[in-house]
């Protein structure tokens, strides 16, 4: 399968985001519906994204995912992309797209996304959000994961010339990293102090994660000191979680909660 094909009776749409075309599916059905935020460089016909909108329609429920500007088949290029934009093309699909009470589900990167907006929601005093499944979940990852990593020589060849193309183990081509991103994700820092989401959060994470390690994620979990949350640790899991057992883990966690 190509991306951006799917065999699900979904309705595919695309939605202008302060200029920038983001292309989405959606699976109408019953309430709580799901609601997908993918990883960084990842796109919505992923393995796990394409497990959970297959869940979604065995069970009846609606299901919502898209691709971030410069991801799968929305407009944009990537190395133009920020927390602060995929954060606002996030709130605005889910305003635009889910009706109803929602499960979000957020996966690396996604996570911290699905965090943020979770925060925001219930700063409006939005109240469908009625959990969080967080996959690997990578709050901060480009202060913490990223910039405190890299050798003095990469940190100067980013402010010097506002890029750097960091080698990819999942693609051929290059992660570009540039000064935009590291100084933006600078606004969206969560792991400093506590907060709550106001909702249960389930997260599933890989003890043998080479790019968020599990320790990472044990932050998280001691800054969600007001909210119901289960942390499960997968012992001989990776970053990508995708394995069949995986999955399963994954949609027992949505179930619960949905």
């Amino acid at each position: 399968m190509t991306p951006g094909e799917t065999t699900l009776d979904e309705d595919f749409s695309r939605l202008d985001v302060d200029g920038r075309d983001i292309a989405m599916r959606a699976l109408a059905g019953a309430t709580p519906g799901l609601f997908w935020l993918g990883g960084f460089k990842s796109d919505m016909t992923g393995t796990k994204a394409e497990h959970l909108a297959r869940w979604a329609a065995d069970h009846g429920r609606a299901n919502v995912r898209f691709d971030y500007s410069g991801h799968g088949t929305s407009g944009g290029a990537f190395e133009d992309g920020t927390i602060s934009r995929w954060l606002e093309e996030a709130v605005a699909v889910f305003d635009h797209k889910t009706q109803g009470d929602q499960v979000v589900i957020g996966s690396s990167m996604g996570g911290w996304i699905a965090l943020l907006l979770a925060r925001l929601l219930a700063k409006r005093g939005d109240r469908r959000l009625k959990g969080l499944v967080l996959v690997a979940p990578a709050p901060d990852f480009t202060e913490d994961l990223m910039w405190a990593g890299f050798p003095p020589e990469v940190r100067a060849t980013i402010e010097s010339t506002g890029r750097f193309e960091k080698p990819s183990a999942y693609s051929d081509s290059p992660y570009v990293i540039t000064r935009a991103l590291i100084e933006d994700g600078r606004r969206h820092l969560l792991l400093g102090a506590p907060f709550a989401v106001g909702c249960p959060v389930r997260i599933l994470q890989g003890a043998h994660d080479e790019d968020v390690p599990w320790q990472h994620a044990m932050r998280l979990v001691s800054c969600l000191a007001e909210d119901d949350v289960v942390f499960s640790l997968i012992k001989d899991g990776d970053h990508r979680l995708s394995r069949p057992e995986d999955l399963e883990r994954l949609t027992d966690a949505v179930a619960e909660l949905a």
